[in-house]
């Protein structure tokens, strides 16, 4: 059963505060469950449970993913056992400013050690990604507009979705590696060897990237949430309909100023999000355009559990060059 009420939730955090004290204190180490061989990992939500599972890869490590599939990550409430793995986990990796009911359980829970993605991948201010945007037609005022309706800024004043740049990825590879070595230092070499080995992937993924976006007939998106803003990075413009939170409600200046972007750019195709399609959808249909899906790789879906965050990444590649005209 899933805790949603807010106070429920961290009634369960008090109640486990004894049980994370005691999962400490059976360690020699200080390390959780490492002296007996097994080490545990918990992973706040999926693309940050990717690379702890391919820098683990070949050892004892469990990595246990804290969203569900099919759960929008901004929208988690840990269920007790949900905060039983974080509380007893060797490793906690998670985003801070990200998910707050996360945020909460490691401040009041957690024993082993803990990493914080956000100190290691060199967030980008959203207000850099703001300012390009209104160049191209984004209403740089949507984002107060929301905050006044609760949307934001829980995120801070950076963008948290760094995983859509494969080399920041990469840096996180090597900041579990690093945090695992010193977990178990046993298999310290195996971690290392296999955040080396993950970078390979994702430094060929970018240059798919790089390749792949570098000569297009459009280089501006339509997407639904602002969560594709690190694609920046290889010439794209990105438009959103409503800012950092999928939950928020698009405002009427936004829309006009989307559609007339629509226009002056030529563009054919609005995409919509697997979680939450309804938004993209109905804004592609109110405009006679195409529907086109990008996924945010946020969280896998009953659809997508069967991919990885390589296969997402190049699927929105394909999704991005056919809608742009890239060759």
């Amino acid at each position: 059963m899933r805790l949603t009420p807010r106070p429920l939730a961290l009634s369960a955090l008090a109640l486990l505060a004894p049980f994370a004290t005691a999962c400490s204190a059976f360690s020699d180490d200080g390390g959780g469950n490492a002296g007996n061989g097994e080490v545990t990992v918990a992973a706040a939500f999926y693309p940050l449970a990717y690379v702890a599972e391919r820098v683990a890869a070949g050892t004892d490590t469990e990595v246990t993913l804290l969203t569900q599939p099919g759960t929008e990550p901004h929208d988690l409430e840990l269920t007790v056992k949900e905060t039983a793995d974080l509380a007893g986990a060797d490793l906690v990796v998670y985003e801070s400013q990200f998910q707050p009911a996360v945020d909460d359980a490691v401040e009041q829970n957690a024993s082993g050690a803990i990493l914080d993605a956000a100190t290691v991948v060199d967030l980008i201010p959203f207000e850099e990604s703001a300012e390009e945007h209104e160049e191209h037609g984004e209403h740089e005022e949507e984002g107060e507009e929301h905050a006044e309706e609760g949307e934001d800024h829980e995120h801070g004043d950076v963008d948290p979705h760094f995983w859509q740049d494969p080399l920041r990825v990469a840096d996180l590879a090597d900041a579990v590696a690093d945090e695992l070595a010193e977990v178990d230092s046993a298999h310290a070499d195996r971690y290392r060897s296999n955040a080396e080995a993950l970078r390979a992937d994702l430094t060929t993924l970018d240059e798919e990237y790089a390749a792949g976006l570098a000569q297009c007939e459009r280089d501006t998106i339509v997407v639904s949430h602002d969560a594709f803003g690190y694609l920046e990075k290889y010439g794209l413009h990105v438009a959103s309909i409503v800012g950092l939170s999928p939950d928020a409600e698009p405002t009427g200046a936004a829309l006009g100023e989307l559609q007339e972007l629509i226009r002056t750019e030529g563009i054919t195709t609005v995409f919509s999000e697997p979680l939450k399609p309804a938004l993209g959808e109905n804004f592609a249909d109110d405009l006679g355009l195409t529907n086109g899906v990008l996924d945010p790789v946020e969280g896998l879906t009953d659809a997508t559990t069967d991919e990885d965050y390589l296969t997402l990444m190049q699927a929105n590649l394909g999704a991005i060059v056919a809608a742009n005209g890239c060759r």
